[in-house]
């Protein structure tokens, strides 16, 4: 009798924890820096959406592409860019749940892709290599003192990863001396394949602006075929390196044609499209979300005052009151 009793509490036990289990994933909003301090009222409509992480950004300017100088964590920053704001936002993001990857970022002045800095000079690559270290490794104590979750060492630098890949290593051995979490990079979604560094982080990182689609408005069907190509590459690249992949930045624009070119993040003025957005986001969420092999992904991009933004006059990334924000809610809703 007591065999039997033993074993059916076993059984009551599984079933329950069954039931009760989600699949774990990084449900994440890519959260855009302000000039003021964020509070409860600012992260209810992340909790809203079922996100369990935030990525916070940090910005350090540069001239333009040739110049190595870093400019960064200066008074006349916003507060949310600088150090006490990175350490304000993720108290009361943790407070309420939600993790953090910290993933400072570089901003050309006149907006130009950071995959296009090049120095023309030998001391100007050393210049940047110094500067570059300064900017990471400051962030990366930041990150250590603050209990950050995954510290990202770059975003989309490819040219200067393909140049410099002496560097690339030794930064990532001097970030580990510091940070003793999670690490990642943010490979654009074109670079990723010949980032040298892979074996020795945490995750593939990728900026998922793949192409999949060159219709004004794609079916659910013609964006799932339309991923095919990526996402075997996808996994490939996780089978060769045994590290899960990550989309460290996914999302599309609330416009005709959002999936043709996905990256465009000009002012271009097209046709609003809600419908295109929400599709495309509902594909990817399909694609990927199930696959053992994947992480998760941080959804470009949510600001911290929720009623002002996105709405139906707005074709930018925002997914914030759209059609897609309550198909990334219902979707997050299955992977807590």
């Amino acid at each position: 009798m007591k065999q039997i009793l033993i074993f059916t509490l076993l059984i009551i036990t599984c079933s329950c924890a069954m039931k009760s289990s989600k699949p774990e994933k990084v449900n994440g909003v890519s959260f855009v820096a302000s000039r003021d301090t964020i509070g409860e009222q600012h992260i209810k409509p992340i909790v809203s959406l079922n996100a369990n992480y935030a990525s916070l950004m940090p910005f350090g300017f540069i001239r333009e592409l040739s110049h190595p100088e870093i400019r960064f964590n200066t008074e006349r920053q916003w507060f949310g860019e600088r150090e006490d704001g990175i350490k304000q936002y993720a108290k009361e993001l943790k407070k309420n749940g939600i993790n953090i990857m910290l993933k400072p970022q570089i901003w050309v002045w006149n907006g130009e892709f950071t995959g296009f800095i090049k120095m023309a000079h030998e001391e100007d690559w050393i210049a940047l290599e110094n500067s570059y270290s300064k900017f990471i490794l400051k962030f990366a104590q930041v990150a250590e003192e603050a209990d950050i979750d995954v510290f990202c060492i770059g975003t989309e630098l490819e040219g200067f990863v393909d140049e410099r890949p002496d560097f690339w290593h030794q930064l990532v051995k001097d970030v580990r001396n510091i940070y003793k979490g999670k690490l990642t990079y943010a490979a654009n979604w074109n670079e990723y394949e010949r980032t040298p560094f892979w074996s020795e982080l945490d995750y593939i990182g990728v900026d998922a602006y793949f192409p999949v689609s060159d219709e004004q408005t794609p079916t659910l069907e013609v964006c799932k075929k339309g991923w095919q190509a990526h996402k075997n590459l996808l996994k490939s690249h996780f089978e060769t390196h045994q590290k899960p992949i990550l989309f460290t930045e996914y999302g599309y624009r609330s416009i005709d044609y959002a999936g043709k070119q996905p990256w465009r993040v000009d002012m271009e003025e097209g046709q609003v499209n809600m419908e295109a957005q929400a599709i495309l986001t509902q594909a990817l969420f399909d694609e990927f979300w199930n696959e053992d092999w994947f992480a998760g992904g941080f959804v470009w991009k949510w600001f911290h005052q929720h009623s002002e933004v996105g709405a139906s006059e707005n074709n930018r990334f925002t997914p914030q009151n759209k059609p897609a924000e309550e198909v990334i809610r219902e979707h997050y809703s299955k992977y807590k």
